[in-house]
């Protein structure tokens, strides 16, 4: 029988591999619930506001009904970090197969497709495609190149612990790249000595900095890597 929630190792661009806690139906189907009652419950204040306009307050409802439902997912995805506030309750998110972060045609075109999703009733289609693949993925995820994870414990994508990104310097090598994604990674595991002593072994890129700097720059770069922006 299946595993409703999965463990699988993706290679990333650098190199290295992500262990990605695949999330299943259910938790999925929870976090949904929760983004559609935030949704009704502001589209009903929207609605109760604009009612008193008249005509033209029938078509900003109309209009507003609609960003909430086709906008909103996407711009969450993007600019929360993968997550609606459903999401986000229940400890998801969203990110490219290869475990770099959404961005803004994969998140449009899975949630384009949740229409398809939804058939013939009750997201019936998706819960069926999430079942019969091994990452629990329905179709917008599919198409979208996309899978839905947990975002928290040892198993979910690791992410550097510091803002701000860094183009590097030069041309990194593939072991370069992925010796600075997995620095970035184990970071918060380590010890402050350990990972200020490790910050200092790259010379050209940490030359005449201090270990504090060269491990925030190190860790800048390897956002940069990781796709982020």
């Amino acid at each position: 029988m299946k595993r409703l929630d999965t463990v699988n190792v993706r290679p990333t661009p650098e190199g290295c591999e992500l262990a990605l806690a695949a999330a299943g139906p259910f938790s999925r189907a929870l976090a949904w619930a929760i983004d559609l009652l935030l949704r009704l419950f502001v589209w009903l204040s929207l609605a109760q506001a604009l009612a008193v306009v008249g005509q033209a307050g029938t078509g900003a409802i109309l209009l507003s009904g609609f960003l909430l439902e086709w906008l909103a997912p996407v711009c969450f995805e993007v600019l929360w970090h993968g997550q609606s506030p459903g999401k986000r309750v229940l400890g998801l998110t969203v990110l490219h197969d290869d475990g770099t972060p959404v961005g803004w045609q994969a998140s449009f075109i899975r949630n384009t497709i949740r229409f398809v999703d939804f058939l013939p009733v009750g997201y019936a289609t998706g819960f069926v495609t999430m079942l019969i693949n091994a990452d629990g993925k329905r179709l917008g995820d599919l198409v979208a190149g996309t899978i839905v994870v947990h975002a928290s414990g040892p198993t979910a994508a690791a992410s550097p612990v510091t803002d701000g990104v860094e183009a590097p310097p030069f041309p990194l090598l593939p072991d370069e790249r992925k010796a600075l994604v997995e620095f970035a990674q184990r970071a918060g595991a380590l010890t402050d000595e350990r990972a200020l002593e490790l910050a200092m072994l790259p010379t050209p890129l940490v030359e005449g900095l201090n270990p504090s700097d060269a491990r925030a720059r190190l860790l800048r770069i390897a956002n940069f890597l990781l796709g982020q922006r």
